[in-house]
């Protein structure tokens, strides 16, 4: 296979294309896209103002659309439990159902084609397509990491990094496809993610994991690739949205052009996924004669459901479950549910969640009101806005991938780095807060990095401490505290503060439709008190890093090293990635074969 027509006879085959679609890496690559098209969420800034003029909101109640949006983001315990009991693709399904419902009610309402729902309907619509979110995060981002448990810290990163682009992405496409209007930008993030977790439906899936023998090193090296083309794409979308904003007659065809190569880019990972399987191929036929002891753990289900590739790990809340609640096991095994839930460890990341997340969470959803209360320009107030997605992936990815490189090199403590992290984002705050001339552009850089780096240090903690077992449900729960310290900070103090100054400024008229507040003193008060409480989450992060201090000095990710006795597999040279369940139970047959004739002939 070494000559280039041998190597594309091979890979225009449909047997190559479907080992490709079946394995690992295209699992990676379909999650990645999916993620990709799952950040509605975080350009709420760019259509909250379409909200506030047709249907005559003010900032308290756009606040309150805001926490609803954010509950439905971040509340998916629904989602996890589905995923401990259903197939991945049920899981998708249901996501893509509710994200199409939910936001094509709100574009129905914002074009006026139904009656002005009232605010608690609104809300509930809001709700339902941001909980769809939750979906496809439990099911593309739960799949990677038992997929490959060594690498979690990466594939969070990864993954999560997408979704921080996510904004970017959406704002390219709908300026290409409708223009520059921000009622058609709802229709989009109503029906493109549904369209993309039923085209990927099928391919997302927990496959056998491979146990390295002794020895070996995970290859992370697709992982990088992913990486290295992901930067590509961010700074592609940062120079975009930088020339657009300085180029006043940008026209539709060259938002077309752009959006086209933003695809390209979007899609080249799978080039890396096709140069894998073709070098898996090439070691296939070299190792069948000589076979390396990989061990092979299938997944715990039974032969007819074999295509049901989820986790048949139900959870329990018998009357057994609760009576070993609080007999923990030892840090990093399979807690179970409730051992979790009532442990100190989850509830210093659920207050933390609600500190820190919520803090940065509500400076961004206020980004496009404090740009305006500042005086800055509508242009410059549209480039915070679309820039916080560029920052949003570099913390995303940078804490993935960085803090699992300290991790493995100098052991340092994902904990810890969630702590130097909220203490970061108090400087972003502070900026705000004060209202220091240009500071607004250094707050939205610091404010999206921090915002993004929580989220894979938050999930790759739980998964470390609490086990994989019943993981899908347990990062959910620690996700969805972040709601309520966007309720409490965002609605009950930032939106009622702001709406008291506007009214101040208007003679005591309550401030809604156009009538907005100027000054630094709208949000000063507010940001000084969100500070307050990100300092408190850092002083209780302490605690965790405290507490897990031994857990992170040893090796975390030995029970993943040491193969098994049972030698079943060789036909990946030792790889991580490799091909689906059915090859493997193939090259099992060929090597049982092989065996049968040495000993016939000895």
């Amino acid at each position: 296979m070494a000559d280039g027509k041998g190597a594309a006879a091979v890979m225009c085959t449909p047997a190559f294309a479907s080992r490709v679609m079946r394995s690992r890496w295209y699992v990676v690559f379909a999650s990645m896209v999916v993620m990709a098209a799952s950040g509605s969420t975080y350009i709420f800034a760019l259509y909250s103002k379409e909200l506030r003029s047709t249907l005559g909101y003010n900032q308290q109640t756009l606040n309150t659309l805001s926490f609803f949006k954010d509950l439905g983001t971040n509340v998916g315990v629904i989602s996890g439990l589905v995923q401990q009991v259903a197939p991945t693709w049920a899981v998708l399904l249901i996501g893509a159902g509710m994200n199409l419902a939910g936001y094509l009610m709100v574009y129905l309402a914002l074009t006026e084609r139904t009656a002005a729902p009232p605010v608690w309907l609104m809300s509930i619509y809001m709700c339902v397509g941001a909980n769809a979110l939750t979906f496809s995060n439990t099911g593309a981002l739960v799949s990677c990491v038992k997929n490959s448990p060594e690498s979690r810290g990466i594939v969070i990163g990864l993954l999560k990094g997408f979704v921080g682009l996510s904004g970017a992405i959406y704002t390219q496409l709908y300026l290409a496809i409708y223009g520059d209007d921000a009622k058609s930008l709802v229709l989009l993030i109503a029906w493109l993610p549904a369209a993309v977790y039923i085209f990927f439906v099928h391919t997302i899936r927990v496959l056998p994991y491979r146990r390295r023998a002794e020895g070996d090193e995970p290859n992370t090296k697709p992982f990088f690739c992913f990486l290295y083309i992901s930067i590509a794409l961010a700074t592609y979308l940062l120079v975009m949205i930088v020339v657009q904003k300085q180029v006043p007659t940008f026209s539709h065809a060259a938002y077309a052009v752009g959006a086209t190569v933003l695809l390209l880019i979007l899609f080249l990972p799978l080039g890396v996924v096709i140069k894998e399987e073709y070098q898996a191929v090439s070691q296939l036929e070299e190792s069948l004669q000589h076979p390396p002891a990989i061990a092979v753990e299938e997944p715990k289900t039974s032969s007819a459901k074999d295509d049901d590739d989820h986790d048949e790990t139900k959870p329990s809340f018998g009357f057994g479950c609760f009576t070993s609640m609080f007999k923990p096991p030892a840090l990093g095994e399979d807690f179970s549910i409730m051992q979790a839930l009532v442990s100190v460890e989850m509830l210093v990341l659920f207050v933390v969640s609600v500190f820190g997340i919520g803090g940065t969470l509500t400076a961004i959803d206020n980004m496009a009101q404090i740009g305006q209360s500042l005086g800055y320009p509508a242009k410059s107030i549209n480039t915070f806005v679309s820039l916080i997605s560029i920052w949003n992936y570099a913390g995303r990815v940078g804490a993935g991938y960085m803090s699992e490189f300290f991790l493995a090199r100098y052991r340092f403590p994902r904990p810890l780095a969630l702590t130097v992290v909220l203490l970061l984002s108090c400087v972003g705050h502070l900026f705000i807060a004060f209202g220091v001339p240009q500071s607004l552009y250094a707050a939205s850089v610091i404010i999206g990095f921090c915002f993004g780096a929580q989220w894979p240090l938050l999930f790759s903690i739980i998964s470390e401490v609490f086990g994989l077992k019943y993981y899908s449900t347990l990062f959910n729960f620690g996700s969805a505290a972040s709601p309520i310290g966007a309720y409490v900070l965002n609605v009950r103090i930032a939106g009622r503060m702001y709406d008291a100054e506007a009214a101040r400024q208007h003679g005591g008229v309550a401030a809604v439709g156009d009538k907005v507040c100027k000054g630094v003193q709208c949000f000063k008060h507010a940001f000084l008190i969100i500070t307050g409480v990100t300092l408190a989450g850092v002083l209780v992060s302490l605690v965790l890093v405290w507490r897990t201090r031994n857990f992170y000095k040893g090796d975390i990710y030995a029970r993943f090293k040491v193969a098994p006795a049972t030698v079943v597999d060789g036909s990946n040279d030792g790889r991580e990635m490799g091909g689906s369940r059915d090859e493997e139970e193939v090259k099992k047959g060929k090597n049982k074969k092989q065996e049968v004739n040495e000993e016939e002939i000895q």
